[in-house]
Protein backbone atom coordinates (compact mmCIF):
# COMPACT_ATOMS: atom_id res chain seq x y z
CA UNK A 1 0.00 0.00 0.00
CA UNK A 2 0.96 3.49 -1.18
CA UNK A 3 1.94 5.38 2.05
CA UNK A 4 1.01 9.03 3.05
CA UNK A 5 3.75 11.23 4.74
CA UNK A 6 4.09 11.29 8.37
CA UNK A 7 3.29 14.94 8.57
CA UNK A 8 -0.51 14.69 6.90
CA UNK A 9 -1.21 11.99 9.27
CA UNK A 10 -0.35 13.68 12.20
CA UNK A 11 -2.59 16.64 10.65
CA UNK A 12 -5.28 13.95 10.24
CA UNK A 13 -5.00 12.77 13.83
CA UNK A 14 -5.24 17.13 14.74
CA UNK A 15 -8.42 17.20 12.92
CA UNK A 16 -9.84 14.72 15.23
CA UNK A 17 -8.97 16.75 18.29
CA UNK A 18 -7.60 13.74 20.29
CA UNK A 19 -10.68 12.03 21.11
CA UNK A 20 -8.28 9.51 23.30
CA UNK A 21 -7.72 12.45 25.84
CA UNK A 22 -11.20 13.55 26.03
CA UNK A 23 -13.47 12.12 28.69
CA UNK A 24 -16.51 12.86 26.52
CA UNK A 25 -17.11 12.90 22.91
CA UNK A 26 -15.60 15.60 20.55
CA UNK A 27 -18.24 17.75 17.20
CA UNK A 28 -15.66 16.45 14.33
CA UNK A 29 -15.91 17.98 10.57
CA UNK A 30 -15.03 17.39 7.44
CA UNK A 31 -12.67 20.91 6.48
CA UNK A 32 -11.63 22.00 9.56
CA UNK A 33 -9.32 23.95 7.59
CA UNK A 34 -12.20 26.77 7.09
CA UNK A 35 -12.21 27.62 11.19
CA UNK A 36 -8.25 28.81 10.93
CA UNK A 37 -8.06 32.18 11.86
CA UNK A 38 -6.10 33.84 8.79
CA UNK A 39 -4.99 37.06 9.96
CA UNK A 40 -2.02 37.99 12.84
CA UNK A 41 -4.57 40.95 14.15
CA UNK A 42 -6.65 38.66 15.55
CA UNK A 43 -4.29 35.96 16.01
CA UNK A 44 -2.96 38.37 18.58
CA UNK A 45 -6.17 38.66 20.44
CA UNK A 46 -7.01 35.06 21.18
CA UNK A 47 -8.34 34.65 17.60
CA UNK A 48 -11.44 37.14 18.49
CA UNK A 49 -12.59 39.38 15.26
CA UNK A 50 -16.41 39.24 14.90
CA UNK A 51 -17.18 42.50 17.03
CA UNK A 52 -13.49 44.19 16.69
CA UNK A 53 -13.33 47.50 14.34
CA UNK A 54 -13.14 45.93 10.41
CA UNK A 55 -10.44 46.02 8.53
CA UNK A 56 -9.37 44.12 5.61
CA UNK A 57 -9.34 40.44 7.17
CA UNK A 58 -12.98 41.19 8.03
CA UNK A 59 -14.64 38.74 5.35
CA UNK A 60 -13.61 35.87 7.42
CA UNK A 61 -14.66 37.19 10.97
CA UNK A 62 -17.96 39.11 10.15
CA UNK A 63 -18.72 40.35 6.29
CA UNK A 64 -21.09 42.48 7.63
CA UNK A 65 -18.38 44.77 9.50
CA UNK A 66 -16.50 45.65 5.49
CA UNK A 67 -19.66 48.47 5.11
CA UNK A 68 -17.77 50.02 8.27
CA UNK A 69 -14.03 50.50 6.86
CA UNK A 70 -12.68 54.00 7.17
CA UNK A 71 -10.95 53.34 3.41
CA UNK A 72 -12.72 52.41 0.17
CA UNK A 73 -10.33 49.78 -0.58
CA UNK A 74 -8.24 47.55 1.59
CA UNK A 75 -6.71 44.62 0.71
CA UNK A 76 -5.10 42.00 2.94
CA UNK A 77 -2.26 39.33 2.34
CA UNK A 78 -1.65 36.24 5.19
CA UNK A 79 0.40 33.62 5.71
CA UNK A 80 0.68 31.15 8.69
CA UNK A 81 2.61 28.37 8.89
CA UNK A 82 1.60 24.89 10.00
CA UNK A 83 2.89 22.58 12.02
CA UNK A 84 6.15 24.04 11.98
CA UNK A 85 7.66 22.02 15.01
CA UNK A 86 7.09 18.80 12.32
CA UNK A 87 7.72 20.13 9.06
CA UNK A 88 8.27 22.79 6.93
CA UNK A 89 5.62 22.66 3.99
CA UNK A 90 2.25 22.86 5.23
CA UNK A 91 0.54 26.31 5.70
CA UNK A 92 -2.27 28.36 5.80
CA UNK A 93 -2.76 31.55 3.05
CA UNK A 94 -4.60 33.80 1.44
CA UNK A 95 -5.66 37.46 0.38
CA UNK A 96 -9.16 39.23 0.43
CA UNK A 97 -10.11 42.73 -1.08
CA UNK A 98 -13.09 44.75 0.14
CA UNK A 99 -14.33 47.47 -1.57
CA UNK A 100 -16.70 50.19 0.07
CA UNK A 101 -18.08 52.01 -2.88
CA UNK A 102 -20.32 54.26 -1.23
CA UNK A 103 -21.59 55.03 2.17
CA UNK A 104 -24.06 52.47 3.05
CA UNK A 105 -22.65 49.37 0.80
CA UNK A 106 -19.62 47.40 0.11
CA UNK A 107 -18.63 44.21 -1.48
CA UNK A 108 -15.40 41.76 -1.19
CA UNK A 109 -13.80 38.66 -2.19
CA UNK A 110 -11.35 36.32 -0.22
CA UNK A 111 -9.27 33.35 -0.84
CA UNK A 112 -8.08 30.73 1.73
CA UNK A 113 -5.49 28.28 0.65
CA UNK A 114 -4.56 25.50 2.60
CA UNK A 115 -1.43 23.63 1.52
CA UNK A 116 -0.90 20.39 3.10
CA UNK A 117 2.70 19.79 1.79
CA UNK A 118 4.20 17.08 -0.37
CA UNK A 119 3.33 13.96 0.44
CA UNK A 120 5.96 11.11 -1.16
CA UNK A 121 3.93 8.18 -2.21
CA UNK A 122 5.55 4.31 -2.06
CA UNK A 123 4.34 1.00 -2.94
CA UNK A 124 4.27 -2.23 -1.44
CA UNK A 125 8.07 -2.89 -1.68
CA UNK A 126 9.13 0.47 -0.20
CA UNK A 127 9.88 2.06 -3.68
CA UNK A 128 8.88 5.66 -4.34
CA UNK A 129 6.43 6.20 -6.93
CA UNK A 130 5.73 9.59 -7.07
CA UNK A 131 4.49 12.77 -5.19
CA UNK A 132 1.14 14.20 -4.15
CA UNK A 133 0.01 17.82 -3.10
CA UNK A 134 -3.09 17.84 -1.25
CA UNK A 135 -4.96 21.23 -0.50
CA UNK A 136 -8.00 22.75 0.18
CA UNK A 137 -9.01 26.40 -0.68
CA UNK A 138 -12.15 28.25 -0.63
CA UNK A 139 -13.26 31.07 -2.04
CA UNK A 140 -15.64 33.51 -0.58
CA UNK A 141 -17.63 36.95 -2.24
CA UNK A 142 -19.73 39.10 -0.05
CA UNK A 143 -21.94 41.79 0.09
CA UNK A 144 -22.68 44.04 3.09
CA UNK A 145 -25.04 47.08 3.51
CA UNK A 146 -25.68 49.72 6.74
CA UNK A 147 -29.48 49.49 7.42
CA UNK A 148 -28.92 52.58 9.38
CA UNK A 149 -25.71 54.38 10.41
CA UNK A 150 -24.70 52.13 13.39
CA UNK A 151 -25.78 48.42 12.26
CA UNK A 152 -25.19 46.74 8.71
CA UNK A 153 -25.53 43.07 7.82
CA UNK A 154 -24.01 40.94 5.44
CA UNK A 155 -24.31 37.55 3.10
CA UNK A 156 -21.70 35.50 1.87
CA UNK A 157 -21.57 32.98 -0.84
CA UNK A 158 -18.22 30.49 -0.37
CA UNK A 159 -16.93 27.70 -2.68
CA UNK A 160 -14.91 25.03 -1.25
CA UNK A 161 -12.52 22.78 -2.57
CA UNK A 162 -11.20 19.97 -0.97
CA UNK A 163 -8.09 17.53 -2.34
CA UNK A 164 -7.03 14.79 -0.57
CA UNK A 165 -7.22 12.09 -3.05
CA UNK A 166 -4.36 9.96 -3.99
CA UNK A 167 -3.01 7.67 -6.43
CA UNK A 168 -3.72 4.46 -5.61
CA UNK A 169 -5.17 1.42 -6.63
CA UNK A 170 -6.97 1.22 -2.63
CA UNK A 171 -7.43 4.72 -2.27
CA UNK A 172 -11.67 5.13 -2.01
CA UNK A 173 -11.03 8.65 -1.29
CA UNK A 174 -12.30 11.25 -3.55
CA UNK A 175 -12.07 15.18 -4.42
CA UNK A 176 -14.94 17.02 -2.95
CA UNK A 177 -16.63 20.61 -4.13
CA UNK A 178 -19.09 22.24 -1.93
CA UNK A 179 -20.80 25.72 -1.39
CA UNK A 180 -21.31 27.44 1.93
CA UNK A 181 -23.23 30.83 3.18
CA UNK A 182 -22.82 32.93 5.91
CA UNK A 183 -24.90 35.18 7.48
CA UNK A 184 -23.40 38.20 9.67
CA UNK A 185 -24.74 41.24 11.80
CA UNK A 186 -22.84 43.81 13.28
CA UNK A 187 -23.29 47.44 15.32
CA UNK A 188 -20.80 49.85 15.87
CA UNK A 189 -21.93 53.00 18.45
CA UNK A 190 -21.45 56.06 17.69
CA UNK A 191 -18.58 57.88 19.82
CA UNK A 192 -19.52 59.30 22.96
CA UNK A 193 -18.38 60.73 26.15
CA UNK A 194 -17.81 58.80 29.35
CA UNK A 195 -16.42 61.67 31.32
CA UNK A 196 -12.67 61.35 31.76
CA UNK A 197 -12.48 59.89 28.12
CA UNK A 198 -14.77 58.80 24.89
CA UNK A 199 -16.30 55.58 24.40
CA UNK A 200 -17.80 53.05 21.39
CA UNK A 201 -19.22 49.70 21.72
CA UNK A 202 -19.04 47.01 19.69
CA UNK A 203 -22.11 44.34 18.99
CA UNK A 204 -21.14 41.31 15.87
CA UNK A 205 -22.16 37.74 14.99
CA UNK A 206 -21.54 35.76 12.30
CA UNK A 207 -22.89 32.32 11.39
CA UNK A 208 -20.49 30.83 9.03
CA UNK A 209 -20.29 27.61 6.46
CA UNK A 210 -24.38 27.09 6.45
CA UNK A 211 -23.71 24.48 3.73
CA UNK A 212 -24.54 20.82 2.68
CA UNK A 213 -22.80 17.52 4.17
CA UNK A 214 -20.37 16.33 1.90
CA UNK A 215 -18.54 12.82 0.95
CA UNK A 216 -15.09 11.81 0.73
CA UNK A 217 -15.45 7.99 0.59
CA UNK A 218 -18.62 7.45 -1.22
CA UNK A 219 -21.62 6.70 0.67
CA UNK A 220 -20.26 8.53 3.93
CA UNK A 221 -21.36 11.80 4.71
CA UNK A 222 -19.76 14.37 6.90
CA UNK A 223 -20.43 17.94 8.42
CA UNK A 224 -18.94 21.05 7.17
CA UNK A 225 -17.87 22.92 10.43
CA UNK A 226 -20.90 25.36 10.71
CA UNK A 227 -19.70 27.54 13.49
CA UNK A 228 -21.48 30.34 15.00
CA UNK A 229 -19.94 33.36 16.68
CA UNK A 230 -21.33 36.47 19.25
CA UNK A 231 -19.11 38.68 20.67
CA UNK A 232 -19.19 42.44 21.84
CA UNK A 233 -16.16 45.19 22.76
CA UNK A 234 -15.64 48.36 23.82
CA UNK A 235 -13.53 51.29 22.66
CA UNK A 236 -11.57 53.37 25.63
CA UNK A 237 -10.71 56.60 23.24
CA UNK A 238 -8.48 58.42 25.70
CA UNK A 239 -7.50 61.33 23.29
CA UNK A 240 -6.41 61.73 19.59
CA UNK A 241 -3.55 59.48 20.05
CA UNK A 242 -4.33 56.86 22.52
CA UNK A 243 -7.11 53.88 22.31
CA UNK A 244 -7.52 50.99 24.16
CA UNK A 245 -9.75 48.06 23.48
CA UNK A 246 -11.21 44.94 24.96
CA UNK A 247 -13.27 42.24 23.14
CA UNK A 248 -15.03 39.34 24.27
CA UNK A 249 -16.11 36.17 22.20
CA UNK A 250 -17.83 32.86 22.01
CA UNK A 251 -18.07 30.30 19.30
CA UNK A 252 -19.94 26.80 18.84
CA UNK A 253 -20.18 24.61 15.77
CA UNK A 254 -23.84 23.66 14.43
CA UNK A 255 -22.91 20.40 14.08
CA UNK A 256 -24.34 17.35 15.76
CA UNK A 257 -22.71 15.75 18.86
CA UNK A 258 -22.78 12.54 16.69
CA UNK A 259 -20.37 12.50 13.12
CA UNK A 260 -22.70 9.91 12.18
CA UNK A 261 -25.61 11.45 12.06
CA UNK A 262 -28.30 10.50 9.93
CA UNK A 263 -29.85 14.09 10.40
CA UNK A 264 -29.53 16.23 7.11
CA UNK A 265 -27.16 19.42 7.11
CA UNK A 266 -30.08 21.83 8.00
CA UNK A 267 -31.91 20.06 10.56
CA UNK A 268 -28.26 19.50 12.60
CA UNK A 269 -27.47 23.13 12.80
CA UNK A 270 -30.92 23.65 14.91
CA UNK A 271 -30.63 20.16 16.81
CA UNK A 272 -27.13 21.23 17.29
CA UNK A 273 -28.32 23.36 19.93
CA UNK A 274 -29.95 21.07 22.16
CA UNK A 275 -28.69 17.29 21.33
CA UNK A 276 -27.35 17.24 24.85
CA UNK A 277 -28.01 18.22 28.49
CA UNK A 278 -27.44 22.41 28.60
CA UNK A 279 -24.30 21.58 30.75
CA UNK A 280 -22.92 20.05 28.13
CA UNK A 281 -23.93 22.40 25.22
CA UNK A 282 -22.01 25.21 27.34
CA UNK A 283 -18.72 22.72 27.43
CA UNK A 284 -18.82 22.76 23.34
CA UNK A 285 -18.93 26.50 23.29
CA UNK A 286 -15.60 28.41 23.51
CA UNK A 287 -14.91 31.69 24.62
CA UNK A 288 -12.08 34.09 23.75
CA UNK A 289 -10.81 37.35 25.24
CA UNK A 290 -8.76 39.97 23.66
CA UNK A 291 -7.03 43.52 23.70
CA UNK A 292 -5.49 45.87 21.97
CA UNK A 293 -3.84 49.45 22.85
CA UNK A 294 -3.14 51.34 19.86
CA UNK A 295 -0.97 54.91 19.71
CA UNK A 296 -1.66 57.47 16.83
CA UNK A 297 -3.28 54.64 14.57
CA UNK A 298 0.61 53.66 14.09
CA UNK A 299 1.62 51.13 16.76
CA UNK A 300 -0.42 48.50 18.06
CA UNK A 301 0.30 46.19 21.25
CA UNK A 302 -2.08 43.21 21.61
CA UNK A 303 -2.97 40.60 23.41
CA UNK A 304 -5.22 37.39 24.11
CA UNK A 305 -6.74 34.02 25.49
CA UNK A 306 -8.83 31.18 23.82
CA UNK A 307 -10.62 28.43 26.77
CA UNK A 308 -12.15 25.48 25.39
CA UNK A 309 -13.34 22.74 27.61
CA UNK A 310 -10.91 20.03 28.60
CA UNK A 311 -13.78 17.57 27.85
CA UNK A 312 -14.20 19.18 23.98
CA UNK A 313 -10.59 19.49 23.09
CA UNK A 314 -8.92 21.20 25.34
CA UNK A 315 -7.74 23.72 23.06
CA UNK A 316 -6.41 26.87 25.67
CA UNK A 317 -3.62 29.53 24.69
CA UNK A 318 -2.54 32.72 25.55
CA UNK A 319 -1.47 35.44 22.88
CA UNK A 320 0.81 38.26 22.06
CA UNK A 321 1.19 40.38 18.82
CA UNK A 322 2.11 43.85 18.02
CA UNK A 323 1.07 45.88 15.21
CA UNK A 324 3.09 48.74 12.61
CA UNK A 325 1.67 51.34 10.48
CA UNK A 326 2.78 53.38 8.03
CA UNK A 327 0.73 55.56 5.51
CA UNK A 328 -1.26 53.04 3.89
CA UNK A 329 0.47 49.99 4.71
CA UNK A 330 0.12 47.89 8.17
CA UNK A 331 2.28 45.04 9.11
CA UNK A 332 0.58 42.47 11.85
CA UNK A 333 2.42 40.18 14.12
CA UNK A 334 1.40 37.26 16.40
CA UNK A 335 3.08 34.52 18.73
CA UNK A 336 0.80 31.72 20.62
CA UNK A 337 1.76 30.22 23.86
CA UNK A 338 0.05 26.94 24.47
CA UNK A 339 -1.40 26.34 28.13
CA UNK A 340 -3.00 23.09 27.30
CA UNK A 341 -1.30 19.38 27.89
CA UNK A 342 -2.78 18.91 23.84
CA UNK A 343 -0.02 20.21 21.18
CA UNK A 344 -1.23 23.30 19.00
CA UNK A 345 -0.38 23.23 15.46
CA UNK A 346 0.94 26.80 15.97
CA UNK A 347 3.08 26.63 19.04
CA UNK A 348 6.44 28.06 18.11
CA UNK A 349 5.25 29.71 14.68
CA UNK A 350 5.63 33.70 14.20
CA UNK A 351 2.19 34.49 12.16
CA UNK A 352 2.10 37.32 10.02
CA UNK A 353 -0.53 39.36 7.18
CA UNK A 354 -0.38 42.40 5.34
CA UNK A 355 -3.09 44.76 4.85
CA UNK A 356 -3.16 48.16 2.38
CA UNK A 357 -5.88 50.96 2.70
CA UNK A 358 -6.10 52.90 -0.21
CA UNK A 359 -8.86 54.96 -1.88
CA UNK A 360 -11.79 57.60 -0.35
CA UNK A 361 -11.51 58.01 3.10
CA UNK A 362 -14.97 57.94 4.48
CA UNK A 363 -15.52 59.46 8.76
CA UNK A 364 -16.31 56.88 11.26
CA UNK A 365 -18.74 57.08 13.76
Amino acid sequence: MKKLSIALLLFMCFTLQNKVQAQTSINTTAMPFLLITPDARAGGMGDVGVATSSDAFSIFHNPAKTVFNQNRISVGVNYTPWLRNLTDDIFVGGVSYVNKYSEKSAWGVDLKYFSLGEVSLRDDSNNPTGTETPNELAITGIYSLKLSETFSMGIGLKYIHSNYKIRSNDSSLETVNSFAVDVSGYYQSKEENYGNFNGRYRLGFNIANIGPKVEYTPGVENFIPTNAKIGGGFDFIFDNYNTFGLNLEFTKLLVPSSPNSERGWFEGMFTSLGDRDFSEELKETTWALGAEYLYNNAFAVRAGYFHESEEKGQRQYFTLGTGFSSKAFTLDLSYLINTSNVNNPLENTLRFSLSFDLGELYEIY
